[in-house]
């Protein structure tokens, strides 16, 4: 029942017309009629990445989109291009082939965001979708803009942990020590690593280190882009660098940091509710039902009322097939989004030193990341 199962079929579904609605069921609203996709004007992508908020009550940022595919597209190369990491893009498009979707295929991109239920100051990292929020503080008689970006994470068994911290340094083309964990790992797989690790293209910190006021744990850079978005590191936060590179000059030694895992999360924009659900990290302290119910419990509809349980059974729908989509639930119906979705320019580049299809599988397969050496900053 779910969005993104149709994109398989989409064009030929979108050429009937209309979709179906539950008119005046449970008082909900009617979902807009889809137009076909050929009738669409291709629009330019928004920007993924920057969004002023009209009001403090506005938690929902953004505006799905779809892409074509060329001949050459990955879902890697498209989750970058339209801010997105790996793991966000995949679970948009099921069924999809990520290394070859094929020439002309339709790809989901949920740029669509539910802020973190978080303080809206400084860096909010949401482990559990696996992207940033940064809150720059406005000009007087400004509007607030929160920037996002997605991040790589600690693997199971190197989690990024929770909580509240700081930022207590920051380093150019910094140098990285590994660990003696790290360096031991990699021994035993037949890759041992020197004891400092210089600045340059092997760096696996990147050319920006923000050190935070947790022993060993980093938001950085990567030499390995194709790792943003998944769970992939011994515990530090990654970006892809041209994120990074853009976020360091901003975020000023002493800004708060807050870490929450927040896979399932209600916004508000102009008056109407969302609900986007990801998938709960594997090794969640929390059962995804008790976490869900949580949620739920505390969750207000526009009004102010708790949730009728029709609302909280069309949550409770949506959040066992999590695929990261904001869906408006007071239509009752997953198809409200393709009404609405809005069909881009492809602004994917080639790149001739990309890596080849073999060596990205190598790297993911490595599963080799960094990171919880000390940066040295650079003079």
């Amino acid at each position: 029942m779910r969005i993104l199962r149709r994109l398989s079929v989409l064009i030929p579904l979108l050429a009937l017309g209309g979709c179906a609605t539950l008119d005046n069921i449970f008082g909900t609203q009617a979902a807009p009629p889809e137009v076909p996709l050929a009738e669409r004007p291709v629009e330019e992508p928004i920007d993924a990445n920057r969004f002023m908020l009209a009001s403090p009550e506005q938690t929902v940022v953004g505006e799905p989109q779809i892409v074509f595919t060329t001949e050459t597209d990955t879902l890697s190369d498209l989750a970058r291009a339209y801010g997105l990491g790996y793991d966000e893009i995949i679970a948009a498009n099921p069924g999809i082939n990520p290394w070859l979707p094929g020439t002309n295929t339709p790809i989901f991109l949920p740029t669509q965001f539910v802020l973190p239920n978080a303080p809206q100051r400084g860096v909010v990292l949401n482990i559990a979708t696996k992207r940033l929020f940064y809150y720059p503080e406005p000009l007087e008689g400004e509007p607030r803009e929160v920037l996002t970006y997605p991040i790589g994470i600690g693997r199971v068994g190197w989690e990024t942990p929770l909580g509240e911290t700081t930022v207590i340094s920051k380093a150019k083309d910094p140098s990285w020590w590994p660990p003696a964990s790290v360096r031991q790992e990699h021994a035993e797989m037949g890759d041992p690593l020197p004891a400092v690790v210089p600045p340059g293209p092997d760096n696996p910190l990147g050319t920006r280190v923000l050190k935070l006021d947790m022993p060993g744990y980093l938001i950085h850079g990567t030499n390995q882009p194709y790792g943003v978005g998944m769970r992939v590191s011994h515990g530090c936060v990654r970006l892809y660098p041209e994120n990074i590179e853009a976020l360091y000059p901003l975020v000023p030694v002493g800004e708060p940091v807050m870490i929450v895992n927040e896979p399932y999360q209600f916004g508000i924009r102009d008056g109407v509710l969302y609900f986007q659900a990801h998938a709960p990290l594997a090794d969640d302290t929390l059962l995804p039902e008790d976490r869900l119910q949580a949620v739920l419990d505390a969750q207000h509809d526009v009004t102010g009322q708790p949730l009728n349980t029709h609302l909280k059974d069309f949550a409770k729908e949506l959040a066992a097939q999590p695929d990261g989509v904001a869906v408006n639930i007071v239509q009752y119906q997953p198809d409200e989004v393709m009404a609405r979705v809005r069909v881009v320019r492809n602004v994917v580049e080639i790149d001739p030193d990309a890596p080849t299809l073999s060596e990205i599988r190598e790297m993911m397969a490595e599963d080799d990341d960094e990171q919880a050496g000390e940066p040295e900053p650079s003079l």
